[in-house]
């Protein structure tokens, strides 16, 4: 078996763009991938168009010599643009190759080691009563882990965010919706790297113990000493990783206990190749998988066959609940694709990840430019998005 073409496909899917990858072989079995930096999409597809020119005529079949070709044969190696098109091919290796052989993904991991991957799911509110209304939502249609975002202001939405003024009023919230809810849900919050180390400090501390299950991304991740230094600072475990493009970054985070959820995202870590490597490194340090998962059904499909064939694993992020639609799982693009069942997506058992994509469909849908919001403060100067 030989690859024949790798064609890429930049579609607007609900709100953002996603980057599609196909892979095309001489005996007709075909694979998909997705890559995962989302706001670059233009970028990866011309690093995916370079891999082209090398990749066709080579066996899909050996995923992990095609990765350290792809990763070792330039100087200026890794970085999230090349690792994100590095992940979107092996994907569709995996693919490939479980296809050929008539199994899942999975089989091709060790096999499945849970009946269905779990989720937690995500929402926010303009307002204290309405976060308890959604939360409540949430438990009552069976989510029992729950992600929330910081407290909105009046001027968000406006390009506008002050950390300080966020803290305080999304602490006080939080409080209050851990003493509405009780113990049993699991509660966290995604900061979206919007913090310093002070601020993040001053948020966990205005919070009584026992308040949150997780803090995800509270700052920056280029610096693992300033996430060391936060450390010292707060109990609250720490879910990072979402943004790492491979297992090197990840490794001090894990080697120094620095989090204890690791964010794997296999259309941006290097996929299953990377992605297993990263799985067993935090197995031997006790840390559970909670992968990001932000875009659409390939991704989907991709974590839930790594999520179900690794030991140690949490929840995965699901971006359809009772508080959330972002429109990713379009059933026009992708008339084929995993389906969730309440909070958690059965381990499917079907050939290869599960998931078709309608070519046709997003020839006829126009790539829409997409910026990430440009944050300031009130002085003017440029903060995190």
């Amino acid at each position: 078996m030989r690859i024949t073409d790798i064609k890429v496909y930049p579609t607007r899917v609900g709100h953002r763009n996603q980057l599609i990858v196909k892979v095309e072989t001489d005996e007709g079995i075909h694979g998909w991938g997705e890559s995962g930096v989302s706001g670059r999409e233009l970028a990866v597809q011309g690093a995916v168009r370079h891999y082209r020119q090398f990749l066709i005529g080579r066996d899909p079949r050996r995923p992990g010599a095609l990765w350290q070709e792809m990763y070792r044969s330039q100087y200026f190696e890794g970085g999230r643009i090349l690792t994100g098109a590095i992940s979107a091919i092996d994907i569709a290796l995996y693919d490939i190759t479980a296809r050929a052989l008539d199994v899942p993904v999975h089989q091709l991991l060790g096999g499945r080691q849970r009946d269905f991957v779990p989720c937690f799911a995500t929402t926010g509110a303009g307002s204290l009563e309405q976060l308890v209304a959604n939360t409540r939502l949430l438990l009552d249609n069976g989510w029992s882990v729950i992600r929330t975002g910081m407290a909105s202001r009046p001027e968000s939405g406006k390009g506008r965010f002050e950390p300080r003024e966020s803290i305080g009023v999304t602490a006080e919230w939080l409080t209050a919706l851990r003493a509405e809810i009780g113990t049993d849900p699991v509660l966290g919050i995604d900061y979206h790297h919007r913090l310093s180390v002070a601020e993040a400090a001053s948020f966990c501390q205005r919070m009584p113990p026992g308040t949150l299950d997780f803090l995800e991304e509270p700052i920056r991740d280029e610096s693992p000493e300033a996430y060391e230094s936060l450390r010292t600072m707060t109990d609250v475990p720490f879910a990072i990783g979402e943004e790492f493009p491979s297992k090197w970054q990840f490794l001090p985070y894990i080697e120094r206990g620095i989090t204890q959820y690791a964010r794997l995202d296999i259309c941006n870590v290097g996929g299953f190749t990377e992605a297993l490597k990263v799985a067993a490194m935090c197995e031997a340090h006790y840390i559970d998988l909670m992968p990001h998962n932000p875009l659409g059904p390939i991704c989907t499909a991709a974590s839930v066959h790594l999520g179900a064939a690794v030991p140690n694993f949490a929840w995965l992020e699901a971006r359809d609940s009772p508080t959330e639609d972002l429109g990713f799982q379009d059933s026009e693009l992708f008339p084929v694709r995993l389906q969730l069942e309440g909070d958690r997506f059965p381990v499917p058992d079907g050939p290869g990840l599960g998931v078709e994509f309608d070519e046709e469909a997003a020839a006829a849908q126009r790539f829409e430019f997409w910026e990430a919001p440009h944050l300031r403060r009130r002085d003017g100067s440029y903060t995190n998005w």
